[in-house]
């Protein structure tokens, strides 16, 4: 495996930016686990799920369990994602023992649904903005990424497997219901994690055939400033009409989602009848596609 030998990037990890969103993601981590998950032993997944797991057996402090469990993953982020990751991460884990250990927060609630839904949220959505800062809220992404490499399963097989023994040794020690509800947790977590982390502003592939192409390019173009590619393709090939085709341009334009609804619907006001598909793609770089934040 080939080492990461890039130097430390102070500027980066100083940058006010990073500093916020690294707060804001710890702030809400710290608010998910004492707020709701903790004084109701729900899990999460990875390392912080573990931690929960073996405070609730040994009583041992939950802050340091968290720091002491990821710390080993520091190793393996510096060879893979550079020393500037391990240390941005470093000092996320450091700020979440220093919050569990230090802030008190009451349990906000004991309605398991609740705890959940709005536990999981809160915990993903901290992660998320901990991701946007440049570090890791949790080794597990970290170990994930490194075996990935190195035996060739995909990251989310990774993750699955840890979670999954994980889930099982709730269930053991909890009950299945805990452990059920652990999971839904989770997944919680898992969408507003990902939402966060690739922001509300994910690109989105439209793709438009439309009897008024002129018009639409004009409108793409001239009021959303949006660049587009067109694809020369045929219409027709209809059940009954099998044989009737006619030459037409498919338009393809990359968008956010922000973007997407507005120009559905002033495509929609010019062409009632035309035909719109949408791909949700995982990245886009490159063209006119303006300059996204790096994380």
């Amino acid at each position: 495996m080939k080492f990461n030998q890039e130097p430390i990037d102070w500027k980066e990890i100083f940058e006010p930016k990073n500093i916020i969103l690294n707060l804001v993601g710890v702030a809400l981590i710290t608010l998910a686990l004492k707020g709701f998950m903790i004084p109701n032993k729900f899990l999460d997944g990875g390392v912080i799920g573990a931690s929960i797991l073996i405070h609730e057996i040994t009583h041992i402090s939950f802050g340091i369990l968290v720091l002491v469990l990821n710390i080993p993953f520091l190793f393996i982020g510096k060879a893979v994602l550079g020393k500037t990751f391990s240390i941005q991460s470093l000092i996320t884990f450091l700020m979440i023992a220093g919050s569990m250990t230090f802030v008190d927060i009451q349990p906000v609630t004991s309605d398991h649904l609740l705890i959940a839904l709005f536990g999981g949220c809160l915990i993903g959505m901290g992660m998320g903005f901990v991701i946007r800062s440049g570090a890791a809220a949790d080794g597990i992404e970290i170990l994930a990424l490194f075996t990935t490499r190195k035996i060739g399963l995909n990251v989310s097989e990774v993750i699955f497997g840890i979670n999954s023994t994980l889930f099982l040794c709730a269930a053991w020690s909890f009950g299945i219901s805990t452990a059920l509800y652990s999971i839904v947790t989770y997944f919680s977590a898992i969408k507003s994690l990902d939402y966060i982390a690739q922001g509300i502003e994910q690109y989105t592939s439209l793709h438009i055939i439309s009897s008024k192409s002129e018009e639409i390019k004009s409108l793409i173009v001239q009021q959303f400033g949006k660049g587009i590619t067109v694809i020369k393709g045929e219409r027709g090939y209809l059940p009954d009409t099998f044989h009737e085709k006619t030459d037409c341009d498919i338009i393809v334009t990359v968008v956010t989602r922000l973007e997407l609804l507005r120009i559905k619907d002033e495509v929609s006001q010019l062409d009632p009848h035309a035909f719109m598909y949408i791909q949700y793609i995982k990245e886009a770089r490159g063209g006119i596609l303006r300059n996204r934040t790096k994380h």
